[in-house]
């Protein structure tokens, strides 16, 4: 069902499917039948799905990644297709309108995209004042079950040596309201971004919310989350400073500027132009930089898989490399709102397999 109707939204401009899909979803799901109905279809719950990671209870391991939902405007919808949790952003202290559009694009042959989005989103206070209100709701009417990260970055405008204070004044104003935060530095679609991956431009970062931590009522997790372009010897960099500061997890990774092994004709490609590519041809590589960092750190370090997963047996494959959550993206797109439920029975079918060994 949902192919054929893939087929059809693919006929479309990205961006203006993006929100007539989501905009239809939180019309669905604003009334307490649309809720149920969105649950009982593609929503699964189990005690065996539970998962802890960097001090938090998710209630299964399958998360949306950062730049679905950058405004916090689609967590209602969100959280009845049974995802555990949602990466809200990226966020910048100031409004952006991002990079001039057409800025997405379907590579439907490989199972990919390519964006240079630039950060675009309504700013920290509008998105703050968003999740207040969602909290709000929440603590009055239903169990609060959705776990909410937010993923936080500097303004196109802020000159990388000032970067450390976007990133505090996002962390300060989102900390009441979100439950983890990804410092997000691995962008290509901000000039000069990338650049601050560098070791002692991310110890300002990352130091710099640390010691702002003590001054809250409760720690929250911070999170880095790195590209897939990074050289060995880069990535050894980022763990060595992860585990002097004693950071509390990464996020491996973000999009790619590779254009290694795509189907698409080279002119094509370059009529698209610059921008992260995400989807199947990330999965493998992702895979290895997972297996690689749990491997240099010997599991000391907890990850949030991302880059390539669309299905039971790529989550698998990122969590027998050393992954403790996944999250989606592009995968959600091609594999359509069922995509949590298709990733997590299979989980549910083992569990009662060796409970019934038991007996």
């Amino acid at each position: 069902m949902y192919r054929w109707l893939r087929n059809v939204l693919f006929l479309f401009p990205p961006e203006a499917v993006h929100h007539f899909t989501m905009g239809f979803l939180n019309l669905l799901s604003g009334n307490g039948f649309g809720r149920r109905m969105l649950r009982q279809v593609f929503s699964v719950q189990h005690p065996s799905l539970e998962r802890k990671f960097a001090g938090l209870t998710f209630k299964n391991s399958v998360g949306l990644a950062a730049g679905f939902d950058k405004n916090a405007r689609y967590l209602q919808s969100l959280e009845t297709l049974g995802f555990g949790f949602v990466e809200i952003g990226t966020v910048t202290p100031l409004p952006q309108q991002g990079n001039p559009k057409p800025r997405l694009f379907r590579l439907k042959k490989d199972l990919a995209l390519i964006n240079r989005m630039g950060f675009n989103n309504e700013g920290v206070d509008q998105v703050a004042l968003r999740l207040k209100k969602w909290k709000e709701k929440r603590r009055d009417n239903e169990a609060q079950t959705l776990i909410i990260g937010g993923n936080i970055g500097k303004n196109k405008m802020t000159p990388n040596e000032e970067a450390w204070k976007d990133y505090e004044i996002c962390f300060l104003a989102l900390f009441p309201w979100v439950d983890y935060f990804v410092v997000n530095v691995s962008s290509p679609n901000t000039p000069g971004l990338r650049a601050l991956q560098e070791k002692e431009s991310l110890r300002r970062i990352l130091t710099a919310l640390q010691q702002t931590v003590p001054q809250q009522t409760t720690p929250k997790p911070i999170l880095l989350k790195i590209a897939p372009d990074l050289a060995r010897e880069q990535v050894d960099e980022v763990l060595e400073l992860a585990l002097e500061i004693k950071l509390d997890g990464l996020v491996v990774s973000n999009t790619s500027i590779s254009r290694e092994g795509l189907t698409l004709l080279p002119e094509k490609l370059e009529h698209i132009g610059a921008g992260g590519l995400s989807g199947r041809p990330l999965r493998k590589r992702s895979t290895e930089l997972i297996r690689y960092i749990s491997e240099k750190v010997r599991h000391g370090i907890p990850i949030m898989a991302s880059g390539g997963i669309f299905n039971a047996a790529d989550a698998k494959e990122k969590i027998n490399a050393g992954a403790g959550l996944v999250q989606v993206w592009t995968g959600f797109i091609y594999e359509g709102p069922a995509i949590v439920k298709k990733i997590l029975e299979p989980e549910i079918q083992q569990a009662g397999d060796k409970n019934s060994d038991q007996f």
